[in-house]
């Protein structure tokens, strides 16, 4: 039944102003329906930019720690340099809130790091679970007789 005719019958009256309705069309995230105008009818889950963005928060952590290192061997005894200087407390509050940052860092991309790769692995093992379904699902072919 035409969306026309469907008004009418439900709502009486005249059906809603402007040209005939276009049958409906359904989008997932704003990516166009497979067929004319394009678009891929098939959605695939793949684990690798999970666990590359996993591997990246990783050497993130990693490079952010070593910094913590450097920062903590470059500022060694500079309070004895620097005894009797007003600096000398600027500079014992900037490493703080540097170490602060740096520290909160590092540990966001731990957590990032394993979040990551354990979204990319729950997706990898949804796909595969899927396509198993999938096919247990599926008719069996049929036989040539004879």
């Amino acid at each position: 039944m035409a969306l026309n005719a469907t008004w009418e019958e439900l709502f009486g009256g005249s059906a809603p102003p402007g040209p005939p309705a276009q049958p409906a069309a359904m989008t997932l995230a704003g990516v166009p329906a497979a067929g004319p105008g394009g678009g891929d009818a098939d959605l695939k889950a793949d684990e690798s930019p999970w666990h590359e963005a996993g591997n990246t928060a990783g050497e993130l952590r990693t490079s952010t720690t070593t910094s913590l290192t450097d920062l903590d061997t470059a500022n060694e005894g500079y309070a004895a340099g620097t005894a009797g200087f007003d600096s000398s407390g600027a500079l014992t509050e900037i490493l703080g809130t540097w170490k602060a940052r740096l520290t909160a860092v590092r540990d966001e991309c731990g957590r990032l790091e394993g979040a990551l790769k354990s979204t990319g692995r729950d997706f990898g093992e949804r796909e595969d679970a899927t396509k198993r379904k999938i096919a247990a699902e599926a008719p069996a072919p049929a036989r040539k007789e004879g």
